[in-house]
């Protein structure tokens, strides 16, 4: 036999374990659901802060590589304005769409798919040369048949005249005989707008049947290595203008997630701080009820 003075507290323990679980018994697997989300999230906008830091850090070099190629573009692509240069319409027609094969930079690559399934929806039976695997996984899907050569590791850092040599020295040996070659890219209109065009690249023949390239007095010997050198010309121009429209794309999608991953913090650190506070509100009030009951017995 138990004394006098333990059985309340024998009977007050009977009774605490008798009890069934309290209700917000699974509060502390949500607190610590809520706790692991919110960590998952810090992490990740760390990860797109340091994105963004690295593609503002590149951003200034693309733009200056970028305007150096427009210099070179545009000086070679007079040559054929004055000279009245057509493509011509007997043969046909080689798109070269100027991807690469990094993502993270919202629909930079998305928009080059969907200009070249226009193009190819008004020319059914043109070639299609793409440089970048991104391009590639969407046409190749859309357009398998049109695909004739498919370049990857491109534009992985700032594009060179040789890098765009390479190229064209590859498209040069298509056995096809192309009217025209028409660069799809992505040209840059300003930090937070990107248009995909056409650079037109003309073939041999097309520029013999100029109007006034007799005024140039351009050997024959000349016309091949001049077409060889325009298309590598307009190909350095689209990579070089496209690698710095996708940098600075990069940059503005993980400005938009880092802010969209701070609202997510703010809004999940509330739900853990309420959460929080009805647990502990909630433990408080079984104590002071379990108190209560102790005294009373």
């Amino acid at each position: 036999m138990f004394s006098r003075a333990v059985r309340p507290a024998l009977r007050a323990g009977g009774a605490a374990v008798a009890r069934p679980a309290p209700a917000n018994a699974a509060t502390f697997a949500t607190l610590r659901e809520i706790e692991g989300r919110l960590k998952s999230i810090k992490n990740i906008e760390k990860i797109t802060n340091t994105m963004k830091i690295v593609a503002s850090t590149r951003l200034t070099r693309a733009q200056k590589a970028m305007d150096e190629s427009r210099v070179y573009g545009k000086t070679s692509n007079t040559l054929f304005e004055q000279a009245e240069t057509k493509p011509l319409e007997d043969k046909k027609v080689l798109l070269v769409v100027a991807s690469s094969d990094k993502g993270l930079c919202g629909g930079i690559h998305s928009g080059l798919s969907k200009a070249t399934r226009r193009i190819l929806a008004d020319i059914p039976n043109a070639d299609v040369v793409i440089l970048g695997e991104k391009a590639k996984a969407s046409l190749s899907r859309a357009a398998p048949e049109n695909i004739v050569l498919s370049f990857s590791n491109v534009c992985k850092d700032i594009p060179t005249f040789a890098d765009a040599q390479a190229i064209a020295d590859q498209i040069a040996l298509l056995p096809e005989d192309y009217a025209s070659v028409r660069i799809i890219y992505n040209t840059f209109v300003n930090a937070q707008s990107y248009e995909p065009i056409t650079l037109e690249a003309y073939s041999e023949e097309a520029i013999t049947q100029s109007a006034n390239i007799s005024s140039y007095e351009v050997d024959d010997q000349v016309l091949s290595s001049l077409r060889e050198y325009a298309l590598a010309n307009n190909l350095f121009w689209a990579m070089a203008e496209g690698h710095a429209c996708e940098i600075s794309a990069r940059r503005n999608a993980m400005e938009n997630a880092s802010k969209n991953a701070g609202e997510m913090i703010n809004k999940f650190q509330i739900l853990y701080n309420r959460q929080r506070q009805a647990t502990i509100t909630g433990e408080l009030v079984e104590i002071i009820t379990g108190a209560t009951a102790s005294e009373d017995m």
